[in-house]
Protein backbone atom coordinates (compact mmCIF):
# COMPACT_ATOMS: atom_id res chain seq x y z
CA UNK A 1 0.00 0.00 0.00
CA UNK A 2 0.96 3.23 -0.52
CA UNK A 3 3.16 4.88 2.60
CA UNK A 4 1.63 7.81 4.54
CA UNK A 5 1.23 11.25 2.92
CA UNK A 6 2.24 15.03 4.35
CA UNK A 7 1.52 18.40 3.39
CA UNK A 8 -1.00 18.46 0.00
CA UNK A 9 -1.29 14.43 -1.26
CA UNK A 10 -2.92 13.16 -4.04
CA UNK A 11 -3.43 8.96 -3.59
CA UNK A 12 -4.62 7.22 -6.78
CA UNK A 13 -5.61 3.74 -5.67
CA UNK A 14 -7.40 1.42 -8.18
CA UNK A 15 -7.43 4.70 -10.87
CA UNK A 16 -9.60 6.96 -8.62
CA UNK A 17 -7.99 10.35 -7.26
CA UNK A 18 -8.19 11.59 -4.06
CA UNK A 19 -7.69 15.07 -3.22
CA UNK A 20 -9.74 18.07 -1.74
CA UNK A 21 -13.26 16.13 -2.24
CA UNK A 22 -14.46 12.51 -3.10
CA UNK A 23 -14.94 10.18 -6.32
CA UNK A 24 -17.83 9.78 -7.05
CA UNK A 25 -18.91 8.03 -10.31
CA UNK A 26 -15.46 8.54 -12.03
CA UNK A 27 -15.91 12.27 -11.49
CA UNK A 28 -14.42 14.88 -8.41
CA UNK A 29 -16.65 16.06 -6.29
CA UNK A 30 -15.30 19.61 -4.70
CA UNK A 31 -12.77 20.13 -7.13
CA UNK A 32 -12.60 21.32 -10.61
CA UNK A 33 -10.60 21.12 -13.98
CA UNK A 34 -8.89 24.18 -15.18
CA UNK A 35 -10.57 25.38 -18.43
CA UNK A 36 -8.76 23.73 -21.35
CA UNK A 37 -8.06 27.23 -22.89
CA UNK A 38 -5.59 28.11 -19.63
CA UNK A 39 -3.43 25.72 -21.18
CA UNK A 40 -2.35 27.93 -24.36
CA UNK A 41 -0.43 30.78 -22.60
CA UNK A 42 1.94 28.41 -20.81
CA UNK A 43 2.11 26.62 -23.88
CA UNK A 44 3.02 29.89 -26.16
CA UNK A 45 5.76 30.78 -23.94
CA UNK A 46 7.82 27.45 -24.03
CA UNK A 47 7.44 27.49 -27.65
CA UNK A 48 8.67 31.20 -27.59
CA UNK A 49 11.76 29.65 -25.17
CA UNK A 50 12.59 26.66 -27.76
CA UNK A 51 12.25 29.27 -30.54
CA UNK A 52 14.97 31.49 -28.90
CA UNK A 53 16.91 28.15 -27.82
CA UNK A 54 17.06 27.16 -30.76
CA UNK A 55 18.08 30.39 -32.37
CA UNK A 56 21.03 30.49 -30.71
CA UNK A 57 22.40 26.84 -31.78
CA UNK A 58 24.52 26.70 -34.45
CA UNK A 59 26.70 23.61 -35.63
CA UNK A 60 30.49 24.24 -36.26
CA UNK A 61 31.58 24.68 -40.12
CA UNK A 62 34.74 23.48 -41.25
CA UNK A 63 36.46 24.49 -44.12
CA UNK A 64 36.60 21.92 -46.84
CA UNK A 65 40.04 20.07 -46.29
CA UNK A 66 40.30 16.26 -45.76
CA UNK A 67 42.99 14.43 -44.00
CA UNK A 68 42.60 10.79 -44.71
CA UNK A 69 44.44 8.90 -41.63
CA UNK A 70 45.68 6.55 -43.28
CA UNK A 71 47.98 9.36 -45.15
CA UNK A 72 49.65 9.32 -41.96
CA UNK A 73 50.09 6.19 -41.10
CA UNK A 74 46.72 4.59 -39.74
CA UNK A 75 45.89 1.16 -40.95
CA UNK A 76 42.15 -0.40 -40.45
CA UNK A 77 43.26 -4.05 -39.65
CA UNK A 78 42.24 -4.43 -36.04
CA UNK A 79 45.79 -4.99 -35.24
CA UNK A 80 47.85 -2.19 -35.85
CA UNK A 81 48.42 0.74 -33.08
CA UNK A 82 46.80 4.04 -35.04
CA UNK A 83 46.99 6.66 -31.93
CA UNK A 84 49.97 8.11 -33.27
CA UNK A 85 48.73 8.25 -36.93
CA UNK A 86 45.73 9.96 -35.69
CA UNK A 87 46.81 12.47 -33.13
CA UNK A 88 49.37 13.64 -36.45
CA UNK A 89 46.25 13.92 -38.56
CA UNK A 90 44.34 16.23 -35.86
CA UNK A 91 47.55 18.24 -35.28
CA UNK A 92 48.13 19.09 -39.25
CA UNK A 93 44.09 19.45 -40.11
CA UNK A 94 44.08 22.17 -36.97
CA UNK A 95 47.54 23.53 -38.05
CA UNK A 96 46.59 24.39 -41.45
CA UNK A 97 43.34 26.08 -40.35
CA UNK A 98 40.74 23.22 -39.80
CA UNK A 99 39.01 20.85 -41.75
CA UNK A 100 37.32 16.95 -41.80
CA UNK A 101 40.05 14.11 -40.36
CA UNK A 102 38.60 11.33 -42.32
CA UNK A 103 38.47 7.50 -40.92
CA UNK A 104 37.57 5.54 -43.96
CA UNK A 105 35.97 2.04 -43.44
CA UNK A 106 37.64 -0.29 -41.78
CA UNK A 107 38.93 -1.34 -37.90
CA UNK A 108 41.17 0.92 -36.10
CA UNK A 109 42.58 0.37 -32.92
CA UNK A 110 43.80 2.96 -30.55
CA UNK A 111 44.42 5.35 -27.38
CA UNK A 112 42.63 8.40 -26.88
CA UNK A 113 41.92 10.86 -29.30
CA UNK A 114 42.11 14.44 -28.27
CA UNK A 115 40.44 17.01 -30.66
CA UNK A 116 41.50 20.19 -31.34
CA UNK A 117 39.93 23.60 -32.20
CA UNK A 118 38.39 23.52 -35.74
CA UNK A 119 38.41 19.54 -36.48
CA UNK A 120 36.01 17.27 -37.85
CA UNK A 121 36.49 14.06 -36.55
CA UNK A 122 34.38 12.01 -39.73
CA UNK A 123 34.35 8.25 -39.57
CA UNK A 124 32.76 7.24 -42.66
CA UNK A 125 30.59 4.06 -42.83
CA UNK A 126 32.13 1.00 -41.97
CA UNK A 127 34.65 2.89 -40.00
CA UNK A 128 35.50 1.71 -35.99
CA UNK A 129 37.68 3.48 -33.74
CA UNK A 130 38.51 -0.09 -31.33
CA UNK A 131 39.82 1.80 -28.17
CA UNK A 132 42.51 -0.13 -26.18
CA UNK A 133 41.64 -2.01 -23.18
CA UNK A 134 44.97 -0.57 -21.84
CA UNK A 135 44.37 2.22 -18.54
CA UNK A 136 47.74 3.33 -19.81
CA UNK A 137 46.87 4.46 -23.44
CA UNK A 138 44.93 6.95 -21.48
CA UNK A 139 47.35 8.86 -19.95
CA UNK A 140 48.50 11.14 -19.01
CA UNK A 141 46.14 12.38 -16.66
CA UNK A 142 43.61 15.29 -17.92
CA UNK A 143 40.94 17.92 -15.98
CA UNK A 144 38.31 15.99 -16.08
CA UNK A 145 34.83 15.53 -13.87
CA UNK A 146 33.77 12.51 -12.12
CA UNK A 147 30.40 12.05 -11.36
CA UNK A 148 30.00 16.03 -11.15
CA UNK A 149 33.39 16.78 -9.05
CA UNK A 150 36.54 17.98 -10.77
CA UNK A 151 39.53 16.24 -10.94
CA UNK A 152 42.32 14.82 -12.98
CA UNK A 153 42.31 11.53 -14.20
CA UNK A 154 42.66 9.16 -17.02
CA UNK A 155 41.46 11.11 -20.54
CA UNK A 156 38.38 10.01 -21.64
CA UNK A 157 38.24 8.40 -25.31
CA UNK A 158 37.70 11.02 -27.23
CA UNK A 159 38.48 14.14 -25.48
CA UNK A 160 38.96 17.92 -26.01
CA UNK A 161 39.54 21.00 -23.28
CA UNK A 162 38.88 24.87 -24.50
CA UNK A 163 38.69 23.66 -27.63
CA UNK A 164 36.46 25.68 -29.96
CA UNK A 165 34.15 24.16 -33.28
CA UNK A 166 34.55 20.51 -33.18
CA UNK A 167 32.73 17.58 -33.86
CA UNK A 168 32.56 13.68 -34.28
CA UNK A 169 30.22 13.30 -37.63
CA UNK A 170 29.67 9.92 -39.87
CA UNK A 171 28.27 6.45 -40.08
CA UNK A 172 30.95 4.60 -38.01
CA UNK A 173 31.47 3.66 -34.37
CA UNK A 174 33.23 4.24 -31.55
CA UNK A 175 33.70 1.35 -29.48
CA UNK A 176 35.01 1.41 -26.25
CA UNK A 177 35.30 -2.08 -25.65
CA UNK A 178 34.87 -1.88 -22.24
CA UNK A 179 33.35 -5.60 -20.69
CA UNK A 180 33.39 -7.51 -17.74
CA UNK A 181 37.17 -7.85 -17.09
CA UNK A 182 38.06 -4.46 -18.75
CA UNK A 183 36.56 -1.17 -17.07
CA UNK A 184 33.17 -2.65 -16.00
CA UNK A 185 34.84 -4.59 -13.11
CA UNK A 186 36.12 -1.21 -11.14
CA UNK A 187 32.75 -0.96 -9.98
CA UNK A 188 32.46 -3.28 -7.42
CA UNK A 189 33.60 -6.64 -6.41
CA UNK A 190 37.24 -7.32 -5.11
CA UNK A 191 39.41 -5.15 -4.90
CA UNK A 192 40.99 -3.03 -6.92
CA UNK A 193 38.00 -1.31 -7.66
CA UNK A 194 36.15 2.30 -7.68
CA UNK A 195 34.96 2.78 -4.05
CA UNK A 196 37.92 3.83 -2.42
CA UNK A 197 38.70 6.24 -5.02
CA UNK A 198 35.14 7.58 -5.22
CA UNK A 199 34.94 8.18 -1.31
CA UNK A 200 38.66 9.83 -1.33
CA UNK A 201 37.77 12.12 -4.35
CA UNK A 202 34.47 13.54 -2.69
CA UNK A 203 36.47 14.03 0.91
CA UNK A 204 38.79 15.94 -1.05
CA UNK A 205 36.49 17.95 -2.78
CA UNK A 206 34.69 18.67 0.80
CA UNK A 207 37.69 19.71 1.86
CA UNK A 208 38.35 22.43 -0.37
CA UNK A 209 41.07 20.53 -1.52
CA UNK A 210 42.46 22.44 -5.13
CA UNK A 211 41.44 20.74 -8.39
CA UNK A 212 45.46 20.09 -9.40
CA UNK A 213 46.06 18.61 -6.45
CA UNK A 214 43.34 16.12 -7.51
CA UNK A 215 45.19 13.67 -8.74
CA UNK A 216 44.18 10.12 -10.04
CA UNK A 217 44.89 8.27 -13.06
CA UNK A 218 47.57 5.24 -12.93
CA UNK A 219 47.05 3.09 -9.61
CA UNK A 220 44.02 4.59 -9.13
CA UNK A 221 39.94 3.06 -10.52
CA UNK A 222 37.98 6.07 -11.26
CA UNK A 223 36.98 5.25 -15.04
CA UNK A 224 36.99 7.10 -17.82
CA UNK A 225 34.22 8.83 -20.07
CA UNK A 226 33.97 7.52 -23.82
CA UNK A 227 33.71 11.08 -25.23
CA UNK A 228 34.21 14.23 -22.70
CA UNK A 229 34.46 17.52 -24.45
CA UNK A 230 35.22 19.93 -21.44
CA UNK A 231 34.42 23.74 -21.61
CA UNK A 232 34.20 23.52 -25.32
CA UNK A 233 32.44 26.34 -27.61
CA UNK A 234 29.94 25.41 -30.66
CA UNK A 235 30.12 21.22 -30.80
CA UNK A 236 28.28 19.04 -32.87
CA UNK A 237 28.10 14.94 -32.76
CA UNK A 238 26.29 13.90 -35.43
CA UNK A 239 25.51 10.17 -37.12
CA UNK A 240 28.21 8.28 -35.37
CA UNK A 241 27.61 4.47 -32.94
CA UNK A 242 28.59 5.04 -29.41
CA UNK A 243 29.32 1.26 -27.61
CA UNK A 244 30.53 -0.01 -24.49
CA UNK A 245 31.56 2.97 -22.75
CA UNK A 246 33.54 2.61 -19.18
CA UNK A 247 30.74 4.77 -17.73
CA UNK A 248 28.94 7.45 -19.08
CA UNK A 249 28.86 7.30 -23.27
CA UNK A 250 28.57 11.26 -24.22
CA UNK A 251 29.51 13.82 -21.48
CA UNK A 252 29.82 17.77 -22.92
CA UNK A 253 30.69 19.29 -19.50
CA UNK A 254 30.69 23.44 -19.11
CA UNK A 255 30.08 23.48 -22.80
CA UNK A 256 28.44 26.38 -25.10
CA UNK A 257 26.29 25.72 -28.26
CA UNK A 258 26.11 22.08 -28.15
CA UNK A 259 24.21 19.51 -31.12
CA UNK A 260 23.47 15.87 -30.87
CA UNK A 261 21.94 14.78 -33.59
CA UNK A 262 21.17 11.78 -35.43
CA UNK A 263 23.62 9.66 -32.77
CA UNK A 264 22.98 5.61 -31.94
CA UNK A 265 24.33 4.99 -28.45
CA UNK A 266 24.13 1.47 -28.00
CA UNK A 267 25.33 0.52 -24.71
CA UNK A 268 22.83 -1.29 -22.67
CA UNK A 269 25.03 -3.68 -20.11
CA UNK A 270 27.94 -1.68 -18.57
CA UNK A 271 26.92 -0.11 -15.22
CA UNK A 272 26.12 3.89 -15.11
CA UNK A 273 26.01 3.35 -18.81
CA UNK A 274 24.59 7.04 -19.26
CA UNK A 275 23.81 7.85 -22.78
CA UNK A 276 23.90 11.45 -23.68
CA UNK A 277 25.11 13.47 -20.12
CA UNK A 278 24.97 17.37 -20.96
CA UNK A 279 26.84 18.71 -17.59
CA UNK A 280 26.79 22.76 -17.04
CA UNK A 281 26.14 23.13 -20.77
CA UNK A 282 24.12 26.05 -22.03
CA UNK A 283 22.18 25.75 -25.04
CA UNK A 284 21.84 21.98 -26.37
CA UNK A 285 20.12 20.50 -28.71
CA UNK A 286 19.61 16.34 -28.86
CA UNK A 287 17.37 14.95 -31.40
CA UNK A 288 16.75 12.37 -33.41
CA UNK A 289 18.92 9.81 -31.40
CA UNK A 290 18.51 6.47 -30.33
CA UNK A 291 19.46 5.21 -26.79
CA UNK A 292 19.86 2.26 -24.89
CA UNK A 293 21.86 2.07 -21.86
CA UNK A 294 22.72 0.21 -18.74
CA UNK A 295 21.39 3.63 -16.76
CA UNK A 296 19.95 7.03 -17.89
CA UNK A 297 19.50 7.31 -21.50
CA UNK A 298 19.70 11.67 -21.46
CA UNK A 299 20.28 13.12 -18.10
CA UNK A 300 21.21 16.50 -17.13
CA UNK A 301 23.67 17.44 -14.75
CA UNK A 302 25.59 20.44 -12.78
CA UNK A 303 27.67 19.36 -10.49
CA UNK A 304 28.03 17.12 -7.06
CA UNK A 305 27.83 18.56 -3.61
CA UNK A 306 30.39 20.80 -2.65
CA UNK A 307 32.40 20.98 -6.06
CA UNK A 308 29.53 21.33 -7.75
CA UNK A 309 28.44 24.38 -5.40
CA UNK A 310 31.91 25.60 -6.29
CA UNK A 311 31.88 25.74 -9.93
CA UNK A 312 28.22 26.66 -9.40
CA UNK A 313 27.23 26.56 -13.01
CA UNK A 314 23.73 25.20 -13.84
CA UNK A 315 22.42 22.80 -17.18
CA UNK A 316 20.12 25.56 -18.79
CA UNK A 317 19.00 25.89 -21.74
CA UNK A 318 18.40 22.42 -23.73
CA UNK A 319 16.07 21.08 -26.43
CA UNK A 320 15.03 17.37 -26.50
CA UNK A 321 13.27 16.57 -29.37
CA UNK A 322 12.32 13.06 -31.60
CA UNK A 323 14.48 10.77 -29.44
CA UNK A 324 13.67 6.95 -28.78
CA UNK A 325 14.44 5.30 -25.97
CA UNK A 326 14.97 1.33 -25.01
CA UNK A 327 16.90 -0.05 -22.10
CA UNK A 328 17.85 2.29 -19.18
CA UNK A 329 16.94 3.44 -15.73
CA UNK A 330 15.39 6.96 -17.11
CA UNK A 331 14.34 8.49 -20.06
CA UNK A 332 15.25 11.94 -19.85
CA UNK A 333 16.17 12.62 -16.15
CA UNK A 334 17.49 15.79 -14.30
CA UNK A 335 19.96 14.39 -11.58
CA UNK A 336 21.41 13.22 -9.72
CA UNK A 337 24.31 15.78 -9.94
CA UNK A 338 21.88 18.97 -9.55
CA UNK A 339 24.01 21.02 -7.45
CA UNK A 340 24.54 23.38 -10.11
CA UNK A 341 20.93 23.81 -11.05
CA UNK A 342 18.98 22.16 -13.93
CA UNK A 343 16.86 25.16 -15.92
CA UNK A 344 14.50 25.51 -18.82
CA UNK A 345 14.71 21.82 -20.50
CA UNK A 346 12.43 21.59 -22.84
CA UNK A 347 11.25 17.83 -24.01
CA UNK A 348 9.47 17.07 -27.21
CA UNK A 349 7.89 14.51 -29.39
CA UNK A 350 9.98 11.20 -27.81
CA UNK A 351 9.13 7.66 -27.41
CA UNK A 352 10.22 5.39 -25.07
CA UNK A 353 10.00 1.64 -24.46
CA UNK A 354 11.34 -1.79 -23.04
CA UNK A 355 11.15 -4.18 -20.06
CA UNK A 356 13.95 -2.64 -18.80
CA UNK A 357 13.17 1.06 -19.43
CA UNK A 358 12.24 1.87 -15.06
CA UNK A 359 10.86 5.45 -15.50
CA UNK A 360 10.43 7.62 -18.69
CA UNK A 361 10.96 10.84 -16.88
CA UNK A 362 12.93 11.02 -13.86
CA UNK A 363 14.09 13.80 -11.72
CA UNK A 364 16.33 12.74 -9.28
CA UNK A 365 18.24 14.76 -6.30
CA UNK A 366 18.66 14.79 -2.18
CA UNK A 367 19.36 17.85 0.34
CA UNK A 368 23.24 17.43 0.08
CA UNK A 369 23.19 17.87 -3.59
CA UNK A 370 21.15 21.75 -3.33
CA UNK A 371 20.24 23.43 -6.45
CA UNK A 372 17.45 24.69 -8.50
CA UNK A 373 15.62 22.49 -10.99
CA UNK A 374 12.72 24.23 -12.08
CA UNK A 375 10.95 25.39 -15.68
CA UNK A 376 11.02 21.44 -17.26
CA UNK A 377 8.45 21.23 -19.60
CA UNK A 378 7.57 17.93 -21.80
CA UNK A 379 5.20 17.40 -24.61
CA UNK A 380 4.13 14.68 -26.59
CA UNK A 381 5.83 11.73 -25.10
CA UNK A 382 4.90 8.07 -25.97
CA UNK A 383 5.86 5.61 -23.18
CA UNK A 384 4.80 1.72 -24.47
CA UNK A 385 6.31 -0.07 -21.58
CA UNK A 386 7.70 1.11 -18.22
CA UNK A 387 9.57 -1.26 -15.26
CA UNK A 388 8.76 1.30 -12.48
CA UNK A 389 6.80 4.40 -12.29
CA UNK A 390 6.65 6.25 -15.18
CA UNK A 391 7.23 9.99 -14.04
CA UNK A 392 9.19 10.00 -10.77
CA UNK A 393 10.30 12.90 -8.95
CA UNK A 394 12.27 12.19 -5.87
CA UNK A 395 13.97 14.38 -3.06
CA UNK A 396 15.23 11.63 -1.21
CA UNK A 397 18.17 10.19 -4.21
CA UNK A 398 20.55 7.54 -2.34
CA UNK A 399 17.77 6.94 0.76
CA UNK A 400 19.56 10.52 1.72
CA UNK A 401 16.86 12.52 3.35
CA UNK A 402 18.85 15.17 5.73
CA UNK A 403 21.41 17.66 4.39
CA UNK A 404 22.06 21.45 4.59
CA UNK A 405 21.34 21.96 1.02
CA UNK A 406 17.61 21.04 -0.04
CA UNK A 407 17.29 21.51 -3.80
CA UNK A 408 14.46 23.87 -4.83
CA UNK A 409 12.50 21.71 -7.44
CA UNK A 410 9.47 23.74 -9.04
CA UNK A 411 7.68 24.31 -11.87
CA UNK A 412 7.36 21.10 -14.27
CA UNK A 413 5.16 20.58 -16.60
CA UNK A 414 4.52 17.14 -18.33
CA UNK A 415 1.73 17.47 -21.23
CA UNK A 416 0.04 14.91 -23.53
CA UNK A 417 2.53 11.76 -22.36
CA UNK A 418 0.78 8.56 -22.54
CA UNK A 419 1.99 5.34 -20.88
CA UNK A 420 0.49 2.40 -22.71
CA UNK A 421 1.99 -0.13 -19.48
CA UNK A 422 3.45 0.40 -16.10
CA UNK A 423 3.52 -0.56 -12.22
CA UNK A 424 2.91 2.83 -11.39
CA UNK A 425 1.82 6.13 -13.16
CA UNK A 426 3.74 8.78 -10.26
CA UNK A 427 6.29 8.32 -7.78
CA UNK A 428 6.40 12.70 -6.44
CA UNK A 429 8.62 12.62 -3.34
CA UNK A 430 9.25 15.91 -1.77
CA UNK A 431 10.81 16.36 2.10
CA UNK A 432 8.73 17.39 5.08
CA UNK A 433 10.89 20.66 5.07
CA UNK A 434 11.16 20.85 1.33
CA UNK A 435 7.95 20.13 -1.13
CA UNK A 436 8.15 19.67 -4.62
CA UNK A 437 6.26 22.54 -5.82
CA UNK A 438 3.84 23.65 -9.05
CA UNK A 439 4.09 20.12 -10.80
CA UNK A 440 1.38 19.97 -13.62
CA UNK A 441 -0.19 17.15 -15.86
CA UNK A 442 -2.07 18.06 -18.43
CA UNK A 443 -3.75 15.93 -21.09
CA UNK A 444 -1.82 12.71 -19.94
CA UNK A 445 -3.17 9.18 -20.16
CA UNK A 446 -1.92 6.14 -17.85
CA UNK A 447 -2.57 2.80 -18.82
CA UNK A 448 -2.42 -1.21 -17.38
CA UNK A 449 -1.32 0.80 -14.24
CA UNK A 450 -0.87 -2.25 -11.29
CA UNK A 451 0.18 0.10 -8.08
CA UNK A 452 -1.31 2.78 -6.23
CA UNK A 453 0.35 5.90 -6.85
CA UNK A 454 2.85 7.56 -4.33
CA UNK A 455 2.61 11.21 -3.56
CA UNK A 456 4.13 12.63 -0.23
CA UNK A 457 5.09 16.35 0.20
CA UNK A 458 4.00 18.10 -2.71
CA UNK A 459 2.58 21.67 -3.16
CA UNK A 460 0.30 22.54 -5.94
CA UNK A 461 0.19 19.13 -8.10
CA UNK A 462 -2.42 20.23 -10.84
CA UNK A 463 -4.08 17.13 -12.25
CA UNK A 464 -5.66 18.70 -15.78
CA UNK A 465 -7.29 16.02 -18.44
CA UNK A 466 -5.64 13.34 -16.62
CA UNK A 467 -6.38 9.86 -17.37
CA UNK A 468 -5.18 6.25 -15.23
CA UNK A 469 -6.57 3.27 -16.10
CA UNK A 470 -9.76 4.73 -18.45
CA UNK A 471 -11.09 6.64 -15.33
CA UNK A 472 -10.39 10.74 -15.32
CA UNK A 473 -8.57 12.31 -12.13
CA UNK A 474 -8.51 15.66 -12.52
CA UNK A 475 -8.44 18.38 -9.60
Amino acid sequence: MTAPVRRRTVLFAGGAALTGGSVVGGSLIGGGTAPAAAALAPEAAADAQIAAILGRIRPPRFPDRRYDVTDFGAVGDDATDCTAAIRTAIETCHRDGGGHVVVPAGDYRTGAVHLLSRVDLHLAAGARLAFSQDPAAYLPVVPTRYEGTECYNYSAFVYAYGQRDIAVTGAGVLDGRADATHWWDWTGGPPPNEGPDKTLLIQMAEAGVPVEQRVFGAGHNLRPNLLQFNRCENVLLEGITVKDSPMWNLHPVLCRNVTIRGVTVDSPDGPNNDGIDPESCTDVLIENCTISTGDDCIAFKSGKDADGRRVNVPARYAVVRNCEMADGNGGVTAGSETSGGVLDLFVRDCRMSSPHLERAIRIKSNPNRGGTIANIDVRRVEVGQAADSAIEIVLNYANVTTGGYPPDVHGITISRLTVASAPRALNLLGLTDDPLRDIRLHQCRFDAITEDNVIENVEGLRLDQVWINGTRVDN
